[in-house]
């Protein structure tokens, strides 16, 4: 690359991916609200000579309803463009003939409707919020723990997320639960995992080292990003937290303080 760091890099970058959640808009009571300057940061990315993807481990509404939510917000976005799980496990579990036991969101389940549900052979959880009931969770183990090889398939395995009116516990926290009673891991199909951020870059037709990540969860987002070869750039918006910036183990290729910003730096880079 012409220049390794940022936002030198942006020079000979060809892709952009976007985390939606958290850098975009916050979602809460209705719609959400956008993020102050996101939607005008999209408008300008369209605009550009860079192809821009949105990779979201959202997997409380099907992405036509999701994106048509965020259509509302203002911001310029097609179902084609998103890259969400559930569409992706639907495909995982048709190639390997698997039946699912859903712990899914209620608004998510359509997307599952060409899938064999009869007699499941593994579990599928996401972020099943008010779902996730000692009820339930304990169906999904029994489920697990009484197949010969259980299988149990993750949509994301964020630790929590924001909300308007706060943060709240994410799939990954009933994951590691299920993890640990059934003496399992988890295949996790979403964030952090490469072969979900390839199937952007596949989209695209791009390498790695051509393409950008921008998100606001430093681990799923900016490392998983890292790990599949691309660069990683981390929001202080959504549920980005200062320690953020000391972590241990993963260290952003730039911080920015919103998406405007990381736009306008790009952006300025390419002129």
């Amino acid at each position: 690359m012409a220049a390794a760091g940022w936002p030198g890099c942006a020079r000979s970058l060809r892709g952009v991916v976007l985390d939606m959640c958290g850098v975009l808009y916050d979602s809460g009571e209705g719609d959400g609200v956008a993020i102050p300057g996101s939607v005008e940061a999209v408008k300008k990315l369209k605009e550009s000579d860079l192809q821009l993807r949105f990779c979201t481990n959202e997997t409380q509404a099907t992405r036509e309803k999701f994106v048509a939510k965020l259509q509302r917000l203002g911001f310029d976005i097609s179902v084609s463009e998103v890259f969400s799980p559930a569409p992706a496990a639907v495909s995982v579990l048709k190639e390997r003939a698997l039946r699912p036991h859903l712990l899914v969101y209620d608004g998510v389940i359509p997307e599952f409707d060409s899938v064999d549900k009869t007699n499941p052979n593994c579990v599928v959880i996401g972020d099943a919020a008010e779902n996730f009931s000692y009820q339930n969770l304990n169906e999904a183990f029994r489920v697990l723990v009484g197949l010969e090889k259980p299988v149990l398939f993750s949509l994301g395995q964020g630790r929590y997320y924001k909300e308007t009116d706060g943060l709240k516990l994410d799939v990954g926290v009933y994951m590691k639960a299920l993890e640990y009673a059934c003496d399992l891991k988890a295949e996790v199909i979403g964030k952090p995992s490469p072969t979900f951020f390839q199937s952007a870059l596949n989209d695209m037709g791009l390498q790695p080292h051509e393409a950008l990540m921008i998100g606001d969860d430093l681990v799923n987002d900016v490392g998983g990003a890292q790990h599949c070869g691309m660069k990683g750039v981390q929001v202080r918006t959504g549920k980005y937290r200062p320690s953020d910036e000391r972590h241990p183990t993963v260290t952003a290729d730039g911080t920015v303080d919103n998406l405007a910003q990381a736009v306008d730096m790009i952006l300025s880079q390419r002129r």
